[in-house]
């Protein structure tokens, strides 16, 4: 799966990976619902990082076609509330599930 970090580049995070990054994505979502500044930003860094450490960086030239977008790594509280509702950035239909 080609995971795109706004203002950072791709990444190539394998599918084995999706549950994880599902997790962390659903975290995000929980802690802006809960409109909780401190543990949203625990969660969001902990799903950059993870797709950071777990993906392949793809170079400026690759010419992939993005599964997911997770917003720049200095999104606020209040802008997550634009694109961490409902079943957040990761949706099912990435993995097939």
């Amino acid at each position: 799966m080609i995971v795109r970090i706004a203002t950072e580049g791709q990444f190539e995070v394998s599918e084995s990976d999706y549950e994880t990054i599902n997790d962390l994505d659903n975290a995000v979502v929980a802690a802006v619902d809960a409109d909780d500044e401190e543990r949203y930003a625990k969660a969001f860094a902990e799903l950059i990082d993870f797709i950071r450490n777990h993906g392949t960086e793809l170079g400026d030239d690759a010419l992939a076609e993005s599964d997911v977008i997770v917003p720049p790594s200095d999104t606020t509280l209040g802008e997550a509330g634009d694109h961490f509702t409902g079943e957040g950035i990761i949706p099912e239909s990435v993995s097939g599930g």
